[in-house]
């Protein structure tokens, strides 16, 4: 079974695709055939689900169907990214049905695999560290190698083997290619803990089906949810600048939250010129992380396109400028920021967009969606109502009679069952929902990191 044309699902591939999870880890039916979820995150950082398979054996044939199937689903556009674990199979299917996709190992599960390993307790912290602080392939190569030759692990064939496959899962390797901010395949955990709600492996595959259908209306619910936050709540900001109400205005609530936590973070750094050139400038960036913590940087500004490309990458990883990006659009007093640092996927607006499917026909949202805009219309017309009626008592009570009719007529109408409590208010019923296990930013950016120094440590 494949689903990944499911109602609405298309959309959200059009919009979503460019980064897919793809796990295997879960059985959820009596037959003990596999699971195969395919995911990707929306812009409000969601979980979504593309499509789902059953299939016997994990297989390199098996995967390649699978794979070949989610191509003609996604109209024959392949991902930029993909993040799986290092099957073998798995990697021989993709190779041959996602010609120009990047393949991206799961970095959590060879952590895991380093942790199991023996004799690594004392240079694991090194290791680590080398992983994720080196900005540049040659600096990680060089520690990698002191580590190694430090610890007289040069015949360890296991960490020869990881280091070779270095291009897939090291970030100084891989975070030149955008993955939504993703390096592992978390969001297939997460969406498993949702999926088992709603399924146990006692379910018949009719069951399962029924189980599917419940679970996929709870997600697409927490869609709305989120869309409507967007639409008619004003997110606050903590300094009032312009870039931060310009990103106010488009990013979706969490984005700006993300968009935000940089910005407070490119108040910690400082830079320094250090080569100049008429087409490129170079500084040395430096952010204090606390008292005793001082990370570098290198920022390059390219002027023939006017454009800042930093070591650290957050922006080709994630999709939103950086700190350093940000605290050099500071020096140089840009208020706004530019088009070339704003990533249309992560907008408010992004499902605005029009798209087809396989027979050239529009895909529209469905009733959800056609009622969140018709909502999103309505309560802003009655919010400005309501915040001027308040002015005086005459405007409250000529409004609070207007309701009162505009609510007999509809309650009247033919149409009541439709307008009013019918089926189609039934789907706007709050449904069973839970939040995904990556990490979120729930607190404010001035609980999570000290005002002087920056992130606590």
């Amino acid at each position: 079974m494949f689903s990944g044309q499911m109602q609405g699902q298309d959309k959200l591939m059009g919009f979503f695709r460019d980064v897919v999870v793809f796990d295997t880890t879960f059985n959820t039916n009596r037959y003990g055939m596999v699971f195969v979820p395919l995911l990707g995150v929306s812009n409000h950082r969601q979980t979504v689900l593309f499509g789902c398979a059953f299939l016997i054996g994990e297989t390199t044939d098996s995967f390649v169907w699978l794979l070949g199937e989610f191509k003609k689903a996604m109209l024959g556009e392949p991902p930029k990214m993909i993040i799986t674990n290092q099957d073998a199979a798995m990697s021989k299917a993709i190779a041959v049905t996602l010609l120009t996709t990047f393949h991206r190992y799961c970095i959590w599960h060879i952590f895991n695999k380093i942790t199991e390993k023996p004799n690594f307790g004392e240079c694991f912290s090194e290791m680590k560290k080398c992983i994720w602080s080196m900005d540049k392939k040659e600096e990680f190569d060089a520690k990698w190698e002191e580590i190694i030759t430090n610890n007289g692990l040069q015949d360890h064939a296991w960490l020869s083997s990881i280091h070779a496959m270095r291009e897939n899962w090291v970030p100084s390797y891989v975070k030149h290619v955008f993955s939504a901010g993703m390096s592992s395949s978390q969001r297939a955990e997460s969406c498993y803990s949702f999926f088992k709600q709603y399924i146990n492996r006692k379910n018949t595959l009719m069951e399962f089906i029924v189980c599917f259908e419940r679970a996929l209306a709870s997600q697409r619910h927490k869609e709305l949810m989120a869309d409507h936050v967007d639409n008619n709540e004003k997110p606050p900001l903590p300094f009032q600048t312009p870039m931060q109400h310009q990103m106010g205005c488009i990013y979706t609530r969490e984005i700006l939250e993300m968009f935000e936590r940089e910005d407070f973070r490119s108040l910690l750094c400082l830079f320094e010129p250090v080569d100049e050139d008429e087409t490129h400038c170079k500084y040395k960036v430096s952010e204090r992380v606390n008292p005793r913590v001082t990370r570098m940087k290198e920022l390059v500004h390219d002027k023939d396109v006017d454009k800042a490309y930093c070591s650290y990458k957050g922006f080709e990883f994630w999709g939103i400028p950086c700190r350093h990006i940000l605290a050099f659009l500071r020096m140089k007093q840009v208020e706004h920021l530019p088009d070339k640092y704003i990533l249309k996927r992560w907008l408010q607006s992004v499902k605005s967009s029009v798209i087809y499917d396989k027979n050239h026909k529009e895909v529209n949202d469905g009733v959800d969606g056609l009622l969140l805009v018709k909502r999103s219309k309505v309560c802003k017309v009655a919010s400005d109502l309501i915040d001027s009626a308040l002015l005086c008592d005459e405007g409250f009570e000529l409004l609070e009679k207007s309701f009162e009719d505009i609510r007999g007529k509809l309650t009247s109408s033919s149409s009541s069952d439709t307008v009013l409590g019918g089926p189609v208010g039934e789907n706007l019923q709050p449904t069973q929902s839970t939040q995904d296990s990556e990490p979120t930013m729930t607190k404010s950016f001035m609980q999570e990191f000290d005002f002087t120094y920056g992130p606590a440590v």
